[in-house]
């Protein structure tokens, strides 16, 4: 807890960071303490940048207002404005460069994939005759971001972090943005054609935008071929589970409901703050929409639905493990095996490459699961209870019959496990004391199978 003193105590190690490690910027970020008691930090902040030669940043943030991407796009925003406003101060002007030229604004060394994606972006940027200006918050020197308003537009490829930075950059100096994610064949296809429309507005038109849709689709991306196979077509009416931060699930449900055939029967995100946006990219590409950051919820929900494959976080990986439901990972939070050494971009046409891979291979098909049967596998768990909040808790007690078990066991290994649940859910309604042939034959009549 902050006492008297506490002031002394955050000059004083700003005062030693800076003498100590030398660096360009200084960020003193509240805490949940410091937020209830009050502190003056602003004043701590004045105080400290008055005896050091690095920029000290007191970071507009509230622990109980803003969640850690709230927090993050507002602090990237801070910072930009700090080194433009500085530059300004000191008369420093920066000319538009003479060919077309971008920002890219949000990605981050720990965002899912961003490295992967910003370097797809960069490459389809180049290809069209485009210049990366700067790249940020990766790879940029807070020295440069006086530079920024030397390009003619700002790409925020992401929802998350970037939007606020790239809204101060456009009231102060008309900088337009891109915000379209290019996740997918169809929404990149927009988003090149976003740029060719504030490129031409601009007195560019040494490229063919069209042309180069039509070549990248046929010949970079494998996805809209993949779309007309008959191993695409094997998934159609699949349903799917997708959960993950704003961006990433309502690119996925568009994906898989509008390129691939697929049944989404449930998109949700944690992005709360974000609810309405996503609510509106996903009207009409689901049966149902959950936002929630309460993982309980998504456990049960996904138990409730009973999809053949989930496109979640790692928290939904864990989720559908214990499901046996196989999960394509799509976003954060993830895993270390998530930050891959091999070029995997989800963004651009090579990212349609990897989005038709991750979900053809998160499919349980029907062959891989006879080979199971056949040859002996991990998939002989099976889930008896509709809730996983409730975990330690078993539907039904209700004994299986020596027949009701060799009837069982002749139903396929992927259907398997549903049958079993729906057959002991009616012997529990129709207060059968043991599982039968008959109640199996009784149970499927029920449900018109």
């Amino acid at each position: 807890v902050l006492a008297r003193g506490s002031g002394e105590k955050v000059v004083d190690n700003i005062t030693r960071k800076d003498r100590d490690d030398k660096p360009d910027l200084i960020v003193l970020t509240p805490t949940c303490t410091s937020s209830i008691l009050q502190e003056d930090l602003g004043n701590f902040v004045k105080r400290a940048s008055e005896t050091t030669s690095s920029d000290v940043l007191l970071a507009d943030v509230n622990h109980y207002r803003f969640n850690e991407y709230q927090a993050a796009d507002r602090t990237l925003a801070q910072i930009v404005q700090l080194y433009m406003e500085k530059a300004k101060d000191a008369g420093v002007t920066v000319e538009k460069s003479k060919k077309p030229s971008a920002n890219i604004i949000g990605t981050f060394t720990l965002g899912f994939h961003n490295s992967h994606d910003c370097r797809e972006l960069k490459r389809m940027l180049r290809d069209m005759g485009i210049e990366t200006n700067i790249v940020i918050p990766e790879g940029a020197s807070v020295h440069d971001l006086h530079k920024m308003n030397r390009a003619w537009f700002n790409i925020v490829p992401y929802r998350e972090i970037g939007h606020m930075a790239a809204k101060y950059l456009k009231e102060e100096y008309n900088m337009p943005i891109v915000d379209t994610t290019p996740f997918g064949i169809g929404q990149t296809a927009k988003f090149v054609r976003e740029l060719a429309e504030l490129c031409k507005s601009q007195g560019y038109d040494g490229f063919d935008f069209e042309e180069y849709i039509d070549e990248q689709t046929r010949f970079v991306s494998q996805a809209a071929w993949f779309a007309r196979s008959i191993d695409c077509q094997n998934l159609t009416d699949k349903r799917a589970v997708v959960f993950g931060d704003a961006t990433h699930a309502a690119g996925m449900t568009r994906v898989l409901a509008r390129e691939m055939g697929i049944k989404v029967v449930c998109a949700g995100t944690f992005c709360k703050h974000d609810e309405e946006w996503f609510r509106e990219q996903v009207a009409g590409l689901c049966d149902e929409t959950l936002v929630t950051d309460d993982h309980t919820q998504v456990a049960d929900m996904i138990a409730r639905l009973e999809p053949a494959a989930i496109f979640g976080t790692q928290m939904e990986r864990h989720i559908g493990k214990r499901l046996d439901v196989p999960c394509g990972v799509i976003s954060t939070p993830v895993h270390i095996q998530n930050f891959p050494l091999t070029y995997r971009p989800f963004l651009g046409y090579e990212g349609t490459n990897q989005i038709a891979d991750l979900t053809y291979n998160s499919f349980t098909l029907g062959m891989e699961d006879h080979l199971i049967e056949i040859f002996g596998g991990h998939d002989t768990k099976e889930i008896s209870s509709d809730s996983l909040s409730s975990a330690g808790e078993t539907e039904s007690a209700i004994p299986w019959s020596p027949d009701g078990l060799a009837e069982l066991s002749k139903i396929p290994g992927f259907v398997r496990g549903k049958i079993k649940k729906k057959t002991e859910t009616y012997a529990v309604a129709n207060n059968c004391k043991e599982i039968t042939a008959e109640v199996i034959f009784a149970a499927k009549e029920a449900v018109g199978a």
